[in-house]
């Protein structure tokens, strides 16, 4: 028997543990893999080519919003170009380590704002930003209990305890990936809770900076950066020690650890009065085009069939919650003495890194933004399923 001729050297590639095989054909949108080393090159081959397509086309958007002078164009172009395309059926695909790198570009940059005079105008705010906590955590309940009272008649065959927690965690105003995550863990419908985030940040993304720009509510900020120009040496150090705090939070598990592993270290440093570079206009430009294809790729073929009904209360539900945090902005601005609007971006029911993005790219106040948002995200994350389990005890 003549045995068959090994492959050629530059077909062999070092074999991947099942589980991560699993986890990368989940991500590419198949279950199962040949483990043929082939059939892998072009596994791997068409998955680099639904990135960079779906980069090509986001990059087009972007330039779009670019001449049509649009707010946030890098971002919202992006977006809206792979949201739609998504919900249409066409085969975009976003890569982990793109994203990843936009949160840390974007962590880094923010953190330039943390100056200590910065810190101290943050600190005596410390009142207003637990206001802002408590107003989260109450508003996304009741937000979840409409859902319920919305919908538990109709939902035929869901017990009610599932309604419960899927109401609950898709009216919560935290993280989507940890809400969904926390959903699973109390046996909720989480395909329904990670529809409605994703629905609930597409809105808030796109619907605020476009108010902002057309109200003319923008380029208030009298807190600039700790410095705006770029010294190439410089970066690389900040881009080194920013990465392994973001490294850091990631081997420890923490939410969103690109962007706050990144966010803290530069923060840090701007505070001791210590700058290394400004990060370059063109390289913020690119993370938010990358963390906008991250957001739109969450949207499918089947998003609009997943319980329209639902999807139709939560868009409602998410105008009304800004229309509510506008009024609550509204009453921090008079206490504190600070902008409306950047208020406003600070208790909107956004995920902080838009948000963040839309402060600085607006000039409305980043550090304040960025502290409301950070408060309340680790707020959220430690209590919203304590407060879930004593509002809802197991029967």
């Amino acid at each position: 028997m003549v045995e068959a001729a090994a492959p050629p050297a530059w077909l062999a590639m070092p074999a991947m543990p099942y589980g991560q095989w699993r986890a990368f054909g989940h991500l590419c949108g198949r279950k199962r893999y040949s483990r043929v080393p082939a059939f892998r090159m072009r596994t791997y081959f068409q998955f680099a080519t639904r990135v960079v397509l779906t980069l090509a086309v986001a990059w087009a958007a972007a330039a779009a919003c670019v001449a049509l002078k649009t707010p946030l164009p890098w971002m919202i172009g992006p977006l809206l170009a792979t949201s739609l395309l998504s919900i249409a059926g066409a085969p975009t695909e976003s890569w982990g380590p793109l994203r990843n790198g936009g949160q840390w570009t974007i962590g880094a940059a923010l953190g330039l704002y943390f100056t200590p005079q910065v810190m101290g105008l943050v600190a005596g705010l410390w009142w207003a930003i637990a206001l802002g906590i408590v107003w989260a955590l109450v508003l996304g309940w009741l937000f979840g209990a409409w859902l319920y009272r919305v919908h538990a008649p109709r939902m035929h065959g869901v017990p009610a305890s599932m309604m419960r927690a899927t109401s609950y965690f898709s009216g919560a105003i935290g993280a989507a990936s940890e809400m969904t995550l926390l959903a699973e863990r109390e046996n909720a419908r989480t395909d329904l809770v990670a529809a409605s985030h994703s629905l609930r940040l597409l809105i808030v993304t796109v619907t605020i900076p476009f108010a902002l720009q057309w109200s003319g509510l923008h380029g208030i900020d009298i807190l600039p950066p700790a410095t705006r120009v770029v010294d190439w040496p410089g970066l690389a150090l900040m881009a080194l020690l920013t990465g392994a705090g973001a490294l850091a939070m990631d081997r420890l598990g923490r939410a969103n650890p690109w962007f706050m592993g990144a966010l803290v270290v530069s923060m840090g440093f701007a505070m001791a009065g210590i700058t290394f570079s400004a990060v370059p206009q063109w390289l913020v430009n690119a993370a938010q085009l990358v963390i906008g294809v991250s957001l739109g790729v969450r949207f499918r073929a089947d998003f609009l069939r997943t319980a329209p009904r639902w999807l139709a209360s939560v868009a409602v539900g998410t105008l009304g919650l800004m229309g509510i945090c506008a009024l609550f902005a509204a009453v921090l601005a008079w206490g504190t003495g600070l902008p409306w609007v950047t208020l406003l971006l600070g208790t909107s029911p956004g995920g902080i890194t838009e948000m963040a993005i839309t402060a600085k790219v607006l000039q409305l106040g980043v550090p304040v933004v960025t502290a409301f948002q950070v408060c309340r995200l680790i707020a959220v994350l430690i209590l919203v399923e304590p407060l879930f389990r004593r509002i809802y005890p197991v029967e």
